[in-house]
């Protein structure tokens, strides 16, 4: 495996080199580490033990997130789309985190951008396994990579000069200049792949967001900047740490009502979104009272807008020549997808035939695995998660009623087959208990059981992830198992039920619950050598704490 990886991936955790074929920035004055250094650096970098404290929790999820990035870069290796999904789909979700850890010093600032290169370098040109509609980032990074290829917006003095294409009262002016038309021709040439994908995600998206638009008394141009900041894409995520749909940063998604807890991140929920990002636009309107500097203050921020304003002693968007680059190519990049949206075949694209998203509704009162619900559904596990795309594990929250979206029509099936299930088979709790003992720490723990130091944390509702107390009792989450408290294995265990995955060996099994492979075999009345294969159920006993 190192052979076969040799040139393709170098890693190292407790540093910040992290590349993939990619030259990497590199500090001649850092001591290369060392077993024997290992401790005094973890110190440095934010990781000590429970008894301890540390001011900088970056480098503790700079770690984690390389981790994941190595392991999509195994499985793409070895053609597994799925593992290569997860693990991206467990980055991303880091990488939100970030910006909850306050403010980053100049050298958190370097290695995270340092590492999002990187990654958006593998994605684009090592990451073979998956299809370019699967890219969770793809219309930030476009916008950006366009900003850099279009010339700066060239400054009009005196009155600004633009043919008028739609100005109807209730509606946002579409014009057309210089710098509209170049986003025009960009779009109809190396940008129309791109936006093919986007009219697609129009085509099952726009129904819903421009009702909630008209709802809300907003104008149905606003669609377009949902599809210029995400391509319309619900798990979109920026460099920004922004998500959704509507690339809500996480403190302006709680200021307007978006939740994120261990289950789900309401940003990423298509109508949930939508109604915040309404809520946010009327008050951004209400401030600047023109559509051109409120979208303005949506990419920039408010205080720059006005500080703008305030400089050239105009509310003229074409002649605030101090606003950043990004910003004032921002809006002739929206208006130039709004006015391709409009009519698409006059600028030579074909509307696709994809229908709209129609819902039906089931609410669950108890937390329940996806994969259960897909079947009982009749549908893909993949479908399932396409129309629940804020659930962020593999099964519904547990502390609440839940409403689940199916696709129209399924809700008759969902009913008639979830019910004829027994009810220890629906909701199948994902968790066990651990004890803290002396010398252990939220990363030790987290290790130990194979999940994400942050999940654990959000999961127990720990505030300082480097304070823990010696017989704490911890909730510890458990990935792709199920656990049921039924008697009939050995004293001081607990009977866990296994899903095979893809790539499994009894061995790695065995090694991850702590038993041996011979046993598994004997629960499960398996030959010596016998296969076992992806979705088996296996029974293990695993000791209690």
């Amino acid at each position: 495996m190192i052979r076969l990886l040799t040139g393709i991936l170098t890693l190292t955790l407790s540093g910040s080199t992290l590349s993939a074929g990619l030259p990497v920035k590199s500090d001649a004055s850092k001591t290369t580490l060392t077993k024997s250094n290992a401790t005094q650096t973890e110190h440095l970098n934010g990781y000590v033990n429970g008894n301890g404290e540390t001011n900088n929790r970056l480098p503790q999820l700079m770690r984690d997130v390389k981790v994941y990035l190595a392991d999509a870069i195994v499985a793409d290796v070895h053609y597994d789309t799925l593992e290569v999904i997860y693990n991206l789909d467990r980055i991303f979700e880091l990488l939100t985190e970030a910006d909850q850890f306050g403010e980053m010093t100049e050298d958190d600032l370097e290695e995270f951008a340092r590492y999002e290169s990187t990654l958006i370098h593998v994605y684009t040109n090592q990451l073979h396994t998956l299809e370019k509609t699967e890219v969770p980032f793809t219309a930030e990074q476009l916008r950006r990579e366009v900003t850099e290829f279009m010339e700066p917006m060239e400054v009009e003095m005196g009155n600004s000069k633009f043919t008028v294409v739609d100005d109807r009262d209730g509606h946002i002016p579409l014009v057309i200049n210089s710098n509209v038309e170049q986003y025009i021709k960009f779009f109809q040439n190396n940008g129309k792949a791109q936006y093919n994908i986007w009219l697609k995600r129009h085509a099952e998206y726009s129904d819903m967001v421009l009702s909630i638009l008209k709802e809300y008394e907003l104008p149905e141009e606003l669609l377009y900047l949902a599809m210029i900041e995400s391509g319309l894409n619900p798990k979109a995520y920026s460099r920004a740490n922004a998500s959704g749909m509507w690339q809500f940063v996480y403190s302006t998604g709680k200021m307007y009502g978006l939740k994120r807890t261990w289950y789900v991140d309401e940003r990423r929920d298509p109508e949930k979104a939508t109604r915040a990002a309404c809520e946010y636009l009327k008050d951004l309107y209400e401030e600047f009272d023109n559509w051109y500097l409120a979208l303005s203050a949506y990419n920039s921020g408010s205080g720059r807008v006005l500080r703008a304003t305030r400089l050239h002693q105009t509310s003229d968007f074409w002649q605030l020549h101090s606003l950043p680059r990004e910003t004032r190519n921002y809006i002739p990049y929206f208006l130039s997808a709004a006015i391709i949206g409009q009519n698409p075949e006059k600028y030579g694209f074909k509307v696709p035939e994809s229908k709209p998203i129609e819902f039906d509704f089931v609410e669950l009162e108890k937390s329940a695995d996806l994969a259960v619900l897909a079947q009982s559904a009749g549908i893909s596990f993949k479908t399932l998660q396409k129309y629940n795309p804020e659930l962020r594990q593999s099964a519904t929250p547990a502390d609440e009623l839940y409403v689940l979206k199916l696709p129209k029509g399924r809700k008759g099936t969902f009913a008639e087959n979830f019910n004829a299930i027994p009810e220890g088979e629906r909701f199948a709790p994902q968790y066990t208990v651990h004890r803290v003992k002396k010398g252990e720490s939220l990363w030790t723990i987290a290790k130990k059981y194979r999940v994400s130091v942050h999940d654990l944390a959000a999961v127990n509702k720990i505030r300082n992830r480097h304070k823990i107390k010696i017989g704490q009792k911890l909730t510890i989450p458990l990935k792709g198992a199920s656990i049921a408290n039924q008697s009939g294995g050995p004293a001081g265990h607990y009977k866990v039920v296994y899903t095979v995955k893809k790539g499994d060996t009894l061995g790695h099994i065995a090694e991850d619950y702590k038993t041996r492979a011979s046993q598994i075999r004997n629960w499960n009345r398996l030959n010596y050598g016998q296969y076992i294969y992806p979705g088996q159920k296996l029974t293990l006993w695993v000791k209690t704490g």
